[in-house]
């Protein structure tokens, strides 16, 4: 079917059925809504060429990933959060380009993707503090989206982002709750905004009950398993151990996992764990019964509402910035239960 056969169906002009599929601000929502169930009901396709021709748009969105972090493209959260968003660029007829690319070529990157008119905008991931790729795409006129949120900008964006701070102050108060004063943190890069934030929680929710952050139960490093089994052995290995531990990823807790079975400690009896749960499509936390504690966001829903922001933002430009914060569910596995009378400590 093609978009004059669409129209007719719906008693509508041509015109108006392209621009209700491409999110012009003048069609409004209802006919917009009416316009997008018969594409489906139809299993129209649109002629992406010719929207192309029409819009002046790529019809393609960017996400521009620097050599030193190559490694994200085969993690699990972002895979889950590229899958989430390519479900709604899918929908929308859009493209997505993932570019990788030398450290120092990342401005460049940005620049040519503008220039080239290869992207109508831009998914920023992993944001840093007073992160400067914000500033250079607001100055480029590239629209964008952040995933997570950048501390100190000065410049006004749009981002989604899950709360991490109140994460993981509910899930260190879940823990003091249930007698735990020895509580470790295995955190993400802490260079990184959403890793101040967790320890901002965290140090928030002890020192609230009289509790002075110990910097021997703290560890900043890439969350990976591996990483997460050397701090937590390390940690484990202390004249006075922690009987818990708040983990910023289920990859580092299986880390830490493999490092309480190797003491003999048991999760859940001899040693509590809560991790933060991304509900990854093929890393799951259980079935019935979650293993681990956690709090848990779903990074792929996260994709598809950052997606559905940018898009919004390249069919309305005159908009205000957005942002929107997602609340972390707190869910009970069997990974943590009230300290042991006697914390076992075992060579």
């Amino acid at each position: 079917m093609n978009l004059k056969e669409l129209a007719l169906k719906l008693g509508l002009s041509p015109t108006t059925v392209s621009r209700a599929l491409n999110g012009y601000p003048e069609v409004n929502e209802a006919t917009r809504e009416r316009v997008m169930a018969a594409a489906k009901r139809h299993n129209y396709r649109p002629n992406l060429r010719a929207i192309r021709l029409a819009t002046g748009r790529a019809m393609a969105i960017g996400h521009v990933i620097p050599v030193a972090s190559k490694h994200e493209v085969v993690n699990p959260v972002f895979a889950d959060f590229i899958a989430g968003a390519g479900e709604t660029y899918s929908r929308n007829g859009y493209d997505m380009i993932l570019s990788i690319v030398p450290d120092e070529d990342e401005e460049r990157a940005y620049r040519e993707l503008h220039a080239r008119g290869t992207v109508d905008g831009i998914i920023v991931h992993a944001p840093r503090m007073n992160d400067p790729r914000l500033p250079l795409l607001a100055g480029i006129g590239l629209p964008f989206v952040v995933h997570g949120r950048a501390t100190g900008s000065e410049v006004a964006y749009s981002w989604l982002d899950v709360n991490n701070r109140r994460a993981f102050q509910r899930a260190a108060e879940f823990l003091l709750d249930l007698g735990h004063r020895r509580i470790a943190l295995v955190n993400g890069l802490e260079f990184m905004d959403f890793a101040i934030r967790r320890r901002t929680g965290y140090c928030t929710a002890l020192t609230a009950r009289g509790i002075d952050p110990d910097p021997a139960l703290m560890s900043s490093d890439e969350m990976t398993e591996l990483r997460g089994y050397r701090s937590a052995r390390e940690m484990l290995g202390l004249q006075a151990p922690p009987t818990a531990f708040l983990v910023s990823s289920m990859i580092s807790g299986l880390g830490v996992r493999r490092a309480a079975e190797e003491r003999g400690l048991r999760l859940g009896r001899d040693l509590s764990v809560i991790i933060h749960d991304d509900e990854l499509s093929y890393l799951r936390n259980g079935e019935d019964v979650p293993i681990y504690t956690a709090t848990r966001s779903s990074v792929r829903e996260a994709g598809r509402q950052a997606a559905e922001m940018l898009l919004d933002i390249i069919a309305r430009p005159e908009t205000a910035p957005q942002q929107r914060l997602l609340e972390a569910e707190l869910i009970i596995g069997q990974s943590t239960g009230p300290v042991p009378s006697a914390a076992p400590h075992r060579n």
